[in-house]
Parts: C-alpha cells; structure tokens; sequence
C-alpha cells in the first residue's frame, strides 16, 4: 500500500486598511484593495495517507481550529487533482496565532493545507503553490472568512494590493486578476490582543453600512498608497494611512478598540520605549506594534510584552515575513 506525505506552511496577514469588493459573482474576481502585513507566525500542516476510502481526520496540534476550513481545501482541490481522491487523508496542524483576531489564520491554514496536499502526492513546485493560493482564495470568499488576506500571502511581506481577486486562476493557473506587491525587510512586529475571541471577518464585510464605510475609507487612503514605487521608504506613509482608515472607517470606536489602543500605547509607554508605533488589526481586536524605523532591531520587544502583560494583554513576538 502506497503512502504519501507532505508539509505546508504559511505565515499569517494582518490587514491594515481595505476596502470590499465583492459585488462580483465569481469568488475569483471578489476581493480588497489595500495593504498589510505578512508575519512569520501562521499555521504549519503536515499531510499524510494511505491507499483507501476518501476522507479527511484532523488533528490539532496546539489550538482549537477549524475544521470545515481544510475539509474545503481538500474538497476543492479534488475538483483539479483527482488522484487524491482514492487517498485516505489525515492532517496534523499547528497554529500559531489566536484565530479571530485579525491575523489572516484562515487564510494560512487554506494555504498551508493546500501546498501540503499537493506535495504530498508529488506535485510540481511552482504548480502547487499558485493552485494553493488560487484554492485559498475561493475557499475564503465562499466562506466569508476574508477578502485580500490571500492575495497579500501570495506577494509577501509589507504588501499592498493594487487589484480585486485572487492571484492565480484557471486551470492554467495564470496570474491575477489580483495583484499585490511588497517588500520585506524581516521588521519585528509586536502582536497584542484582548484575551478571548474576536470578532467573525463576515460580521462586517457581510453588512451593507460597514461595507460602505470601509470602503471608503479604504479608498481615499489607496489613492496614495498605490502611487509610486513600493519599497522600505513607504513605510511611514503605511503607518500613517493605516492609523487614518481605522478613525474614517469607524473601526477604531467599535468593539472598544480605542481603549485597546489607548491600553497598548500605555505598556509601550511603561517600557520606556520610543519610536514605536500601535497600529490597529483589521478586523480582529488587536494590534500591531512595529518600528517607526523599519530596519530597527528587536532590543525593546521583551520589555513591550512585559508590560503588555501587565495591563491584561496578551502579547507574540513575530517579523514581517519573507517575499513569497
């Protein structure tokens, strides 16, 4: 009997303005504008089988997850590669940031799963990944569990997104219609959020007013953002577009995400750091804190979670990650 194996991974995505664009019927062309963060923590899959029945067991290895998320991926990817359908399948999971909190953990769980999926029945490198993205893509968009966090995964990075949709598409698994770029320079990032759950991606984006509202907040800020060359030098223009659109959007004064701010920016000021910024996660409730340098080292972080701790946050060292 044959067995197969293989490994995914993929770090997660912390959106710092968007808009939503889903007035499409096709899943492909659904999607945001907007810009990010791609970090180093996500979600790790290791795929295994065996000869038999087609199915999928689960397990998770260090938090709870989400198990309709890979049932799709793996669903969906048997609609292109059906040899995996006379495979029995199991997958280990490890996750490594709290879902529901604006981390793109759906999103790198679809991706990861996917990419190890297809290696493990020995699909080609650079096939495998843009049919991992393009899969992640649908699957998020039937799911309503998120619009960019796909597209900005498959650019890497400090990213920006200049076009609605996923990546990759067809069966050919050509580029866009979505299109990101970025840029990385391994920045370290402070994430910190209020301990429990956040708030489901879909209670906004599935809600005419919030929609609106986003929208054009996200708009008026990309009319800047996607101007010019994008590179380490943009940095501060990101941090101030993204500190404009969570007040014109209204996200900053929903689900106390002011006092989440105001209560970061007092550890940071408890630490006795400076030059740092707190940047709000859309749409968890949580934050990013980063550098107002970018090519600045990780000194201060340790005394930042300490005092995060202290005012009843709870916090994760991670960086931006690589280039896709």
């Amino acid at each position: 009997m044959h067995r197969y194996l293989g490994r995914g991974r993929c770090g997660g995505h912390i959106t710092l303005l968007f808009t939503v664009s889903d007035e499409s019927d096709d899943p492909v062309c659904q999607g945001s504008l907007g810009a990010g963060l791609c970090v180093d923590h996500g979600v790790e899959v290791v795929a295994y089988g065996e000869d038999g029945e087609f199915g999928l067991t689960v397990t998770f290895e260090s938090m709870e997850g989400d198990l309709e998320l890979y049932e799709a991926v793996l669903n969906a990817i048997a609609e292109e590669v059906p040899e995996i359908l006379d495979i029995s399948w199991g997958i280990s999971v490890t996750i490594s940031l709290p879902p529901a909190q604006g981390f793109g953990v759906s999103a790198s769980g679809a991706v990861a799963s996917a990419i190890a999926f297809q290696r493990a029945v020995g699909l080609p490198y650079e096939e495998s990944m843009r049919r991992a993205y393009s899969i992640a893509h649908r699957v998020e968009r039937l799911r309503s569990t998120g619009l960019g966090d796909v597209t900005a995964l498959a650019a890497g990075g400090v990213e920006r997104r200049l076009e609605v949709g996923s990546p990759y598409h067809g069966s050919n698994l050509r580029n866009g219609p979505g299109r990101a770029e970025g840029w990385s320079l391994g920045t370290p990032v402070v994430l910190a959020w209020r301990k429990g759950s956040g708030k489901h991606t879909s209670i906004y984006i599935d809600n005419a007013e919030w929609k609106k509202a986003i929208s054009e907040a996200g708009s008026r800020q990309m009319k800047t953002l996607s101007q010019g060359v994008w590179g380490a030098d943009r940095w501060g223009d990101l941090i101030d577009s993204a500190g404009a659109f969570s007040r014109d959007s209204g996200l900053f004064e929903d689900s106390s995400r002011n006092e989440l701010v105001t209560l970061a920016t007092a550890a940071v000021a408890s630490a006795g750091v400076e030059g740092l910024e707190v940047m709000l996660c859309m749409l968890g409730e949580s934050v990013a804190i980063v550098p107002l340098n970018p090519s600045e080292g990780s000194g201060w972080i340790e005394g930042v979670i300490t005092e995060l701790d202290r005012v009843g946050l709870e916090g994760l060292e991670t960086k931006v990650g690589e280039l896709s």
